[in-house]
């Protein structure tokens, strides 16, 4: 029986032409939480945020990387439209949100990269962070420490910088994948 390749298996990086593939786990404006499940090759429902929460943009992870947490390296997809569980979308790096959570009394590194999907017009003329306004990194900040909040976590954000920084997070996530 033929069914979809496994998205983790696919490629993270395009070298030649400096994109990576983000592979979406939960669009934009969805109050569902979807997680990849490996064990039955399916994107499943992982949790359903409360009323009035929704994820403010599409969210994923890059294929073939492991980070810190455990799960592979997010991704913050900035595109005009929503796309859906399992699409795979080209773009480019624009930098990391360095964060750190605590569970319990354990401190974990959860990073998130943002990139910009290579087809949108919205986006079109963001190339890093500062491309974006000032107010819109306070306003992401705020949704993950609310969304680790639901989990009983701690989020604190600890910086953010430029895509070099976030292309070194791949690199070690590559590795350890």
């Amino acid at each position: 029986m033929k069914s979809l390749a496994d998205p983790t298996k696919l490629r993270p990086f395009d070298k030649k032409e400096g994109l990576v593939q983000v592979i979406i786990e939960t669009p934009a404006n969805s109050r569902n939480k979807f997680a990849y499940d490996p064990d039955q090759g399916i994107f499943a429902l992982k949790k359903v945020l409360p009323a009035g929460m929704v994820f403010p943009y599409d969210f994923g992870f890059l294929p073939q990387t492991l980070a810190p947490d455990g799960d592979p390296i997010d991704v913050l997809l900035l595109m005009d439209e929503p796309a859906f569980p399992g699409c795979a979308v080209r773009a480019r790096l624009i930098g990391v949100i360095e964060g750190e959570q605590l569970d319990g009394k354990k401190k974990i590194r959860n990073d998130r990269l943002i990139a910009v999907a290579e087809a949108n017009h919205q986006y079109a003329n963001v190339r890093k962070l500062k491309d974006l306004p000032s107010q819109w990194l306070k306003e992401v900040q705020d949704f993950f420490v609310n969304y680790h909040n639901l989990e009983g976590k701690k989020y604190r954000l600890l910086g953010c910088k430029g895509a070099d920084a976030a292309l070194t997070l791949i690199k070690e996530a590559m590795k350890a994948g």
